[in-house]
């Protein structure tokens, strides 16, 4: 009897709390459903599968032996011989000793660099500095194969060339698109350094449109720190897929400077390519004035209330910028509504202009600012 007492006593003052509790936490799930425990993976592999898929949106490829193979036999080497004549010795015109002097007239330097075959029909981009003056130039291919090649043309205000060379079953390099390029994206410099053969290094671009360095007169560099050594030269700078960025043209040489490396861009090399192509030279807009950038210290020398833009020092007669009405003295704030804050920058801005179309300068003279619209010429050729 006592012991049915003592179960009626639990069950009453126990039980009933805990079935509360039970409702309570039912209503909780019901109305709070994130408090539900969520199931766990069916097994282990699951998990690992959920783990690299999330890895491999931020980890790059094991291997870039895709791209490479993409683009590695679209690369060449080039080989250059140039006759010069050695310096006259005293004894050379003795009639005596002269004789001994015959055969030392004349000499031959070789050099070598690096090409990318842009068309199948042919066509090689390189750099200007690497074929300048040879009598003789001989490409490498990535088959073994060896072709003589010709000089298209030449473009040196950007230190490009252009070589045709009759040979089959080419592998044109596949362009892609260099100004959508950042800062930390992989690329690799396929050339051929040293002499020793074709080479792949890797790196990262380290800065984009690099200007200033007195390289060349239109300069909007890739910077890189893939290893670029003598002999790539003219070889390609590739993105991580094998598409073209750029071509290989200079490294930072001074005491110290490791890993920055210079390449045109791939849009670039493209319009050198065609425009010597169709027409046998660069077609550039042209405005026909000297000017040089105004800075802070020369506008606070003249008193000036602007600290920005391009001092116009003499303007070519019959130009189209004298069309227009700049004189010397004037001060270039905009160019087609674009401030001007880099000479660089502003002269290659000019230069894209297609020679007939119009260009909007917004000039100040003599504490007034206005606006000129002049119609770009042609440039002139760097031989010009």
């Amino acid at each position: 009897m006592n012991k049915h007492r003592t179960v009626n006593f639990i069950a009453h003052y126990i039980g009933k709390p805990v079935l509360l509790g039970l409702v309570v936490a039912a209503a909780l799930l019901f109305v709070f459903p994130e408090f539900r425990q969520q199931p766990e993976p069916a097994n282990q592999a699951e998990m690992d599968l959920h783990s690299s898929a999330t890895a491999n949106q931020w980890s790059g490829p094991v291997s870039y032996s895709h791209a490479v193979k993409r683009a590695a036999p679209s690369v060449v080497n080039i080989y250059t011989r140039k006759v010069t004549n050695a310096a006259q010795h005293p004894l050379m015109n003795d009639p005596y000793f002269g004789r001994l002097f015959d055969n030392q007239q004349q000499r031959i330097q070789s050099s070598l660099g690096s090409g990318v075959i842009m068309q199948e029909n042919g066509f090689i981009l390189t750099n200007n500095h690497v074929i300048d003056g040879a009598d003789q130039i001989l490409v490498l291919l990535y088959d073994g194969r060896e072709a003589g090649a010709i000089i298209v043309g030449k473009d040196p205000e950007t230190d490009l060339a252009v070589l045709k060379i009759d040979s089959d079953h080419l592998q044109a390099i596949s362009i892609g698109e260099s100004s959508q390029a950042k800062i930390g994206d992989v690329v690799l410099a396929i050339g051929n350094p040293y002499g020793v053969g074709q080479t792949v290094t890797q790196g990262i671009v380290s800065a984009t449109g690099r200007n200033g360095l007195g390289l060349n007169t239109f300069e909007n560099f890739i910077q890189t720190d893939a290893d670029i050594n003598p002999g790539n030269s003219g070889g390609a700078l590739v993105d991580s897929y094998g598409n073209l960025l750029g071509i290989n043209t200079a490294i930072l040489s001074q005491s110290g400077a490791v890993g920055i490396g210079f390449a045109i861009p791939a849009d670039t090399a493209t319009k050198v390519l065609n425009d010597i192509i169709n027409y046998g030279y660069v077609v550039r807009g042209w405005l026909g004035m000297d000017a040089f950038p105004l800075t802070a210290q020369i506008a606070q020398r003249l008193n000036l209330p602007i600290t920005h833009g391009l001092l116009v020092r003499a303007i070519y007669n019959g130009s189209p910028a004298y069309n227009a009405g700049v004189e010397p003295g004037d001060i270039v704030i905009t160019i087609n509504d674009s401030p001007v804050t880099d000479r660089q920058k502003s002269i290659s801005q000019i230069a894209n202009v297609a020679p007939g179309a119009p260009i909007q300068l917004e000039i100040w003279r003599q504490g007034k600012t206005f606006s000129v619209t002049a119609v770009a010429g042609v440039r002139p050729t760097a031989s010009e």
